[in-house]
């Protein structure tokens, strides 16, 4: 039996693009805030978020010890996007590992490592072996945040560079990326005049 036309399409759902815009937009705002990116040896705040489907992550990702997200100030990008996105730039500049937020907008505590494809995944059309698609600019968080968002589970996955304040949006293997000087266009200070 078909069960397609029963199927709920996450990734041109309305409210999961909203989310999805929304959480994009706090990145781009920590990395237009933070003007330090020109300075040798600073690192600027770095993100991995992932936004998921699903009860459980737990067959692909692992915890990152003690890195949490405080659930206490923000656990919904939905309801106070300040709140949300002063949690993420605390976040950003203090922790390691990948944000999840499910598609209805609740942000999960534990911070996790997402484990690699298996060559079972690459095999059922998940991505080439032979060609993963990275590029050059590509560190480890942007290159697990391409092959994460080739699981049939994620939605879509967004990375904040810490060495560039690279804004990216990955989806089904496939990506779009702003770096610092183009994000925020006439509302960025540093493209304006």
């Amino acid at each position: 039996m078909d069960d397609s036309s029963l199927r709920i399409p996450y990734g041109t759902h309305d409210g999961v693009r909203e989310l999805i815009d929304r959480l994009l937009h706090a990145l781009e705002s920590i990395s237009i805030d933070f003007d330090r990116w020109d300075e040798q040896y600073v690192r600027g705040p770095g993100m991995y978020v992932a936004v998921v489907v699903g009860p459980s992550i737990a067959d692909f990702a692992h915890p990152m010890g003690d890195n949490t997200w405080p659930t206490d100030r923000c656990r919904d990008v939905r309801l106070d996007l300040d709140a949300f996105y002063e949690t993420a730039r605390e976040v950003a500049r203090t922790r390691d590992g990948a944000v999840v937020v499910s598609a209805d907008g609740v942000v999960q505590e534990q911070l996790v490592r997402f484990t690699d494809l298996s060559p079972d995944e690459l095999e059922c059309g998940a991505g080439d072996p032979d060609d993963p698609g990275y590029e050059d600019w590509m560190g480890s968080r942007h290159m697990s945040a391409l092959d994460t968002s080739r699981r049939p589970t994620v939605v879509s996955t967004l990375t904040l560079s810490e060495e560039t304040g690279r804004v990216t949006r990955f989806e089904d293997g496939s990506f779009e990326t702003t770096g610092r000087g183009d994000l925020g266009g006439e509302w960025n200070p540093e493209t304006s005049d």
